[in-house]
């Protein structure tokens, strides 16, 4: 499992199509805000398995309001969860 190896990077691509899906639902005229709250979770699920430990139980619970709040999905969560957990392997 992803979660048990504090020091696992997930693949920079991963992220970043993780966060073009996030926001791909602004795309959808009407519909954006409802995907959201199926994303929502799914998002914080995915990100606390990518990332696990303490960033992915944080991360989680940020990717999960950024997501479930109206008009706030262009925050590039798990890109920025990539770059800190990179910085925090290098430490």
């Amino acid at each position: 499992m992803l979660t048990e190896n504090k020091n696992k990077l997930p693949q920079l691509w991963v992220c970043i199509l993780l966060d073009i899906v996030g926001v791909a639902s602004y795309f959808i005229p009407a519909w954006g805000e409802w995907i959201d709250t199926i994303w929502a979770p799914l998002s914080a699920f995915l990100f606390y398995l990518l990332f696990g430990g303490k960033t992915g139980t944080i991360g989680a619970a940020i990717t999960f309001a950024e997501e479930a709040l109206p008009f706030t999905d262009a925050i590039p969560m798990f890109t920025i969860g990539y770059f800190a957990r990179k910085a925090e392997i290098k430490q």
